[in-house]
């Protein structure tokens, strides 16, 4: 284990889904789409006659047309359906290997790093990825993982089948206030996390974006001076980008579009600046989100 070169099935031999549910449920729809197109195909004179006789008033041409039409935009539906299942599948597992292994590769040397985070941990995909380059850089450093979902026992567990155990530790909260102190951390992650925060409020809400922001401002202020910080996240990426730079980062880079889950999603790495004398004119900046709705 801790190889970065894996096939899909060995991903999910040691992670699984967190929503398997989701693909299932358009896999069996996909099924059911396919089956009605086929049917669509094999009986379609019958079917042109019953348009017939439910729509008298129709001409004959118009019925075929429709039974046509109807048959075309089912089949369409399958296809659509087997590929959101697969694109759910591929990104919920292999993809997200994968991206891990890129947002790791961002940080030049992780030999200096002592302590990181993985925030929005899940089963442990990215944060076994974080320990196992600290394993192979010899480092003496640790990360720790939050997550709010109460994962500890299965993300320890696919921390052990990885043999990185003894570099990683979990811990539950809430990422809208990390239970950490200011500038600790040498390298703050997460993956496919933020989008998360706030979807009470519904995604596109004013509301639901400062639950959002006060989540990256929790992340900017517990990252050390001169630390850095490495998101993959979907959809909102250029809202975090504006309030990156409303906090004066450096170093501000975004990844090239990677489609996940259906949508578009990006890596945003950034610097914290390194610490500085406060002179006479000068304010230092307050990291934490307070004043944003």
């Amino acid at each position: 284990m801790g190889k970065t070169g894996r096939d899909w099935t060995q991903i999910y031999a040691i992670y699984g889904m967190d929503d398997w549910q989701t693909p299932v449920f358009l896999l069996i729809h996909a099924v059911v789409f396919t089956i009605l197109s086929v049917l669509f195909l094999l009986y379609f004179n019958p079917i042109c006659y019953f348009f017939e006789t439910l729509l008298p008033a129709v001409p004959g041409g118009a019925a075929r047309f429709a039974a046509g039409f109807t048959g075309s935009v089912t089949a369409l539906s399958a296809v659509c359906l087997f590929f959101a299942a697969g694109n759910i599948f591929y990104s919920s597992v292999s993809l997200h290997w994968e991206m891990a292994q890129r947002m790791v590769s961002v940080v030049n040397d992780w030999s200096t790093v002592k302590h990181a985070l993985d925030v929005g941990c899940g089963r442990g995909i990215l944060l076994n990825a974080v320990a196992m380059q600290l394993k192979k850089e010899g480092s003496s450093g640790r990360v720790v993982g939050l997550d709010r979902m109460k994962t500890t026992v299965s993300t320890l567990r696919t921390a052990g089948m990885e043999g990185v155990q003894e570099y990683v530790t979990c811990r539950d909260g809430d990422a809208r206030t990390l239970p950490f102190a200011d500038n600790y951390f040498d390298v703050v992650v997460s993956a496919g996390f933020l989008h998360t925060v706030g979807k009470e409020f519904g995604q596109r809400t004013a509301a639901a974006a400062a639950e959002r922001m006060r989540v990256l401002g929790e992340v900017v202020r517990v990252l050390k001076h001169g630390g850095v910080g490495v998101v993959w996240d979907l959809v909102h990426v250029p809202e975090y980008v504006t309030r990156l730079q409303e906090l004066k980062m450096e170093d501000i880079r975004v990844s090239e579009r990677v489609t996940a889950f259906m949508v578009s999603s990006h890596i945003v790495s950034f610097r914290k600046p390194s610490q500085h004398m406060v002179g006479i004119n000068e304010v230092r900046l307050d990291w934490r989100c307070t004043n944003i709705c």
